[in-house]
């Protein structure tokens, strides 16, 4: 799998709250490090688990993707957010930093993201370039 191609999955995915579909992304023991400062989850199931929990309060998801940069296995995504959480509308931009295996299943992730309370129309002109 290409890494575009996992990157829209991976949007697929967050958009229909779908923790088997994102499952599918990683190898049995990927590691998913949502927070800098905590520790990550660890394995494919506790993978599905965090994404149960954390989609459960999203609602209306919209993804956009930005421009993939990959080196080797490893690759970087941008992307932007902008979804319902518990009834109130937030825009999340952030990026996706991943560890390929040779069939294209994500080994590690980590995620770096911003928080804004409400909606902004689009990204910022030169975004995802």
């Amino acid at each position: 799998m290409r890494v575009e191609e996992w990157a829209a999955r991976y949007a697929r995915a967050w958009e229909d709250a779908d923790d088997e579909a994102v499952g599918a992304l990683f190898t049995e023991d990927a590691t998913y490090r949502s927070d800098p400062f905590a520790e990550p989850h660890s394995g494919r199931d506790a993978i599905r688990r965090y994404w149960r929990d954390v989609t459960a309060t999203q609602a209306s998801v919209e993804v956009a993707v930005g421009r993939v940069i990959a080196v080797g296995e490893q690759a970087l995504v941008e992307w932007w957010t902008q979804m319902n959480v518990e009834g109130s509308p937030v825009t999340l931009p952030g990026a996706l930093l991943l560890d390929f295996d040779t069939r294209g299943l994500c080994r590690a992730l980590r995620e770096y993201w911003n928080l804004e309370i409400g909606r902004r129309v689009a990204p910022p002109e030169g975004w995802g370039n």
